[in-house]
């Protein structure tokens, strides 16, 4: 099927512009629909027809939005075939209505009230470049130029500044990608495309960048981030900045289509211009009727000491507040700066001392959260010496984030001092409710939160493990060589990568990623009493590997399906599967250390153009993680995954090998790094069912609106056809 982009020819958009203008009657002024376009509204819906030079619109956003509310509210549809839409079940406010869409510019804005037909103009863009800047900022990104594998091998010629620590291509784009700027905020949307005259005057474009990357409390961070790649990065960002300015602009991505139209995205503010998201939570993962209709629960992780919390059926926002165990925790983030913030100054921003990072709702509909309680020096009972089970098998001396559970029945915080690190949380499906967590560095630590709960016994309850590989292949865990150490036909092998996220599966293994080139996803298996019985298994993309028609490499967020097959964000621009029935050889012993199950992989590239210079598989997006939706919370059906799409501004869903684009079209800079599904009803339909995200870049001002922008919580609905209500 040919896909629409709507970009109008250079004639046609002059004239297009000038019928756009004098055909701006709207509402009752306008021309009704035929008969057989007619569209039944509710006393809560907003409908019409969108109209253009050429005819009908399709594919095209139509966005309500109204400031009446306790907290900031819109909703947005898409047009149908016959540019016909429907925004429905409105809450009762003023709104402000206007059309979006590629190939146009933004309509006037119309004050208008539930309950009326209002038929839109849309306003076709005069020129590529006007219509490019409503374009996701992936298709910006993928301007940039990369250098050459070429200049990765032999002697590197005078001038390539490329980092001597970085030996391929694949590993200066992971760097580039999942290992450092876009797993905090997005490259390519007009913030970073273009330099911001509060920035100063510069000799030179690349004099630009290395001042733009020290600005604000995270300058240093960026700055260590971008020396990782060498100087080469500042000359190609210049360039890649340089060459937008003088007026070059991507391809036109294609409007939604299909599914993609049925699509009803609604979104509240919350937080506050200076906090910035990590994640959300509305639900129990393994049930997602738990907590219907109620609260969403945020993470603001550096920003600030509070949960932001919205109330969506009353469009309420509110907070729960945070403490520390130990009054001298200090602030996770630098109370300082290289140089200036363009947007802020001077002022510190960041603050929080719980650094709260990933939430999960357990089935009482409580609140657990990966949180700092106390400084990072653990106490004696998880080192060296202590009789604790797993602190006799691998003691650990510091641990950064720790736990915490926030009861809305009580209003009660109570912390939970973790001898490991943690990082992303997740249930278990077991009797003793066991959270698993990630972020421990060399081991993966646990809760038994029904322990916990009978007992409030934080050390009896928790455990953590070495992930020790079985490359004797005996079937069991034995004395184990480090990973800087040949095998041992006699031991087993400890690997020495940690989880990042993790995702318990419904067989009772805990699956999780683990950062690097090539990174890999890992299994572990508890076995009947772990930690002594814990084992691993390691499965690394392939990558370079003759076996594979398809290379990959560097997962980051990971999530598994209810048979077990791991789906994982790759930094290839890939969503990988990785299903360990297909493998053929054996899955221990003394060859079992990463590659030796390509056939278990498949990649799927994510659905944007490749960066320039890039010729291998893959494409510019940059998906920090990737959710499963297991129980069709979003009508797609079970097991579906979903990426974040950071560089598509969407969710990115894969149903039966193809892609389906969820875009968020407004503000500009949709950037997520989690979602759940919640089923508020099972019998009530699409109405029933949604996934909930929020903007989780570090710089929500970033987006468009700029300074006082907030993060959002966003939530996305999928309807029977585009006009159902």
């Amino acid at each position: 099927m040919k896909r629409e982009t709507g970009v109008p020819t250079p004639t046609k958009a002059g004239f297009g512009l000038a019928v756009s203008v004098i055909a701006l009657l709207v509402g009752a002024g306008a021309r009704p629909p035929a008969a057989d376009d007619a569209i039944p509204i509710d006393d809560d819906d907003i409908g019409g027809v969108v109209s253009g030079p050429r005819g009908p619109e399709a594919g095209v956003w139509v966005i309500a939005e109204t400031t009446e509310l306790p907290t900031k509210f819109v909703r947005i549809v898409v047009s149908d075939d016959r540019g016909r839409y429907l925004v429905p079940d409105l809450p009762k406010a003023s709104y402000r209505v206007w059309v979006r869409g590629y190939g146009l510019v933004d309509s006037p804005k119309v004050q208008t009230a539930p309950g009326r037909m209002l038929n839109l103009s849309a306003v076709a863009a005069p020129n590529p470049r006007a219509a490019a800047e409503y374009y996701p900022a992936g298709y910006w990104f993928s301007l940039l130029r990369v250098p050459d594998k070429s200049e990765f091998h032999g002697t590197r010629p005078v001038g390539s500044d490329i980092s001597p620590k970085i030996s391929s291509q694949a590993e200066w784009l992971r760097q580039l990608k999942s290992g450092g700027c876009w797993a905090c905020h997005q490259l390519g949307n007009k913030a970073t495309r273009e330099i911001p005259r509060a920035l100063g005057s510069f000799d030179s474009s690349t004099a630009a960048w290395q001042r733009r990357i020290l600005s604000g409390q995270a300058g240093g961070n960026m700055m260590s981030g971008a020396n990782q790649l060498g100087g080469r990065a500042y000359a190609l960002f210049a360039d890649w900045t340089d060459r937008i300015a003088a007026g070059e602009v991507p391809p036109a991505p294609p409007r939604p289509q299909g599914l993609e139209r049925n699509v009803v995205i609604t979104e509240w503010d919350w937080a506050d211009p200076k906090a910035y998201l990590h994640d959300e939570v509305s639900t129990d993962r393994r049930n997602p009727t738990v907590n219907a209709n109620g609260p969403i629960y945020g993470a603001l992780e550096l920003s600030a000491d509070y949960l932001p919390v919205l109330d969506p059926a009353h469009n309420t926002t509110s907070k729960v507040e945070l403490t520390v165990r130990d009054p001298n925790t200090q602030p996770a983030a630098e109370p300082k700066m290289v140089q200036s913030s363009p947007y802020w100054g001077d002022e510190i921003l960041w603050t929080s001392k719980n650094n709260v990072h990933n939430p999960m709702i357990d089935q009482k509909g409580r609140v657990w959260i990966t949180s700092a309680v106390r400084p990072p020096d653990n106490p004696d009972v998880c080192k060296e010496g202590s009789s604790h089970p797993s602190a006799r098998l691998f003691p650990v001396n510091r641990a950064f984030r720790h736990l915490a559970v926030y009861d809305p029945a009580t209003k009660k915080l109570t912390h939970v001092g973790t001898c490991f690190s943690t990082h992303h949380v997740m249930f278990a499906e077991d009797a003793n409710q066991t959270l698993w967590t990630s972020g421990g560095g060399p081991v993966v630590g646990w809760l038994n939160t029904k322990m916990f709960d009978e007992t409030g016994d934080e050390v009896k309850s928790q455990g953590w493990t070495a992930l020790v590989i079985d490359t004797n292949g005996n079937g069991k865990r034995d004395a184990y060589v480090e990973p800087d150490q040949p095998l041992d036909p006699t031991k087993d092998k400890r690997y020495g990568g940690g989880f990042y996220s993790v995702s318990p599966a419904p067989d009772g293994s805990v699956w999780g990623s683990s950062l690097g080139l090539p990174g890999a996803v890992v299994r572990l298996s508890p076995g009947a009493n772990p930690p002594e019985t814990a084992l691993a298994e390691v499965y690394e993309p392939p990558l370079n590997n003759p076996k594979a028609s398809v290379q990959g490499f560097s997962p980051r967020g990971m999530d598994v399906d209810r048979d077990g097959v791991v789906w994982a964000a790759l930094a290839s621009g890939h969503l990988g599967s990785f299903d360990r029935r297909k493998c053929k050889g054996p899955l221990n012993g003394p060859t079992a250390t990463g590659q030796h199950c390509p056939e278990g992989w498949t990649l799927y590239p994510e659905p944007l153009p490749q960066l320039k210079g890039v010729t291998d598989s893959g494409s510019a997006e940059s998906s920090y993680y990737t959710w499963v939706d297991q129980f069709d919370t979003l009508g797609l059906g079970r097991n579906v995954p979903i990426d974040t799409g950071n560089a598509s501004e969407g969710l990115l869903a894969l149903k039966d090998g193809k892609w389906i684009v969820l875009r968020v079209p407004y503000p500009l800079g949709f950037y997520t790094k989690w979602m759940d599904g919640r089923i508020d009803d099972p019998n009530g339909g699409w109405k029933g069912r949604g996934l909930w995200s929020t903007v989780s870049t570090r710089a929500p001002f970033h987006m468009e609106g700029g300074k006082g922008t907030t993060s959002k919580v966003v939530k996305f609905q999928l309807r029977p056809d585009p006009l159902a209500k």
